[in-house]
């Protein structure tokens, strides 16, 4: 996880692979960040009824040295805050409180997820993109939505693209790539077997392979060539795969836009060609 990272994006991004004592002390500070600043480690960990181990152990997984470190890099963003916005809905909140909440909380983890994007490796899978033959697109679920989406921007770049969402075409489909082509991969927990089973597939036939999922270590972002992240938190209403849509989107939209800049004279002929096939349905 990058150390420049804010304490509290930190915890939010490492969040869905903390322990249960652990999302314990997550919680405590993402609730009130200030307080743990005059707390010691021993206060925390009587707070929570939890092991001083445990609090140290927490400050470790999310990249800092130790307790007093992450005190010290939290105390930095609240003396220069940064807002920081829960999706904490209310019984009494009407549906304009409610609305705010849901867009902030959308705004936070587009800002999240662009501060863990690593432009080399952003860079590397651009260039994958645009110079393959054939570019297919997996997902299940929720992740096979943005399959699609990503297929319907690509195929206006002029480059041969095709979304698969079902497992047993999926498979079938990878196993006619070569490495001349490109395999993108979007799973939210990066853990998904159906997922993973196309992949070795990819890599058995040397296709470079690209993955987009949540920050963490997972047997996707271990597995593909380029991992891009997303960072979101899960609320009461909204599971963390569903927070972090938006930002899967927006990931697709920087791959799509770069793209159709590397290639910018086929991107002409192409959009032209669609704009003309795609007038005939218009009165």
């Amino acid at each position: 996880m990058k150390q420049s990272l804010p304490c509290l994006t930190k915890i939010r991004a490492a969040y869905s692979s903390l322990s249960e004592k652990e999302r314990k002390v997550a919680n405590y500070i993402l609730h009130d960040p200030k307080r743990i600043i005059h707390s010691t480690i021993n206060q925390v960990a009587d707070d929570l009824d939890i092991a001083d181990a445990t609090v140290f152990r927490f400050c470790k997984r999310i990249g800092f040295s130790g307790f007093q470190a992450m005190k010290i890099a939290l105390a930095s963003e609240i003396v220069t805050p940064v807002q920081d916005i829960h999706e904490t809905i209310q019984e009494d909140d009407d549906e304009k409180a409610i609305t705010e909440k849901v867009f902030r909380s959308n705004i936070r983890t587009l800002e999240d997820t662009l501060l863990v994007m690593e432009s080399a490796v952003f860079q590397q899978a651009v260039q994958a993109l645009a110079h393959a033959r054939k570019i297919d697109f997996y997902g299940n679920g929720g992740s096979g939505i943005i399959a699609l989406d990503a297929h319907h921007k690509f195929i206006r770049t002029g480059l041969p693209s095709a979304a698969y969402r079902d497992s047993h075409f999926q498979a079938m489909s990878a196993s006619q790539l070569t490495k001349d082509d490109v395999a993108v991969f979007i799973s939210h927990s990066g853990t998904n077997r159906d997922l993973l089973e196309v992949l070795e597939v990819a890599k058995d036939n040397e296709v470079t392979t690209i993955g987009i999922t949540n920050l963490a270590k997972s047997p996707l972002s271990k597995g593909v060539d380029h991992a891009l992240f997303t960072v979101s938190q899960e609320t009461e209403f909204r599971s963390e795969a569903l927070a972090s849509r938006l930002a899967q989107l927006c990931i697709i939209d920087a791959l799509y836009v770069n793209v159709s800049m590397a290639r910018k004279e086929k991107m002409k002929t192409s959009l032209q060609r669609m704009r003309k096939a795609v007038s005939m349905k218009k009165m």
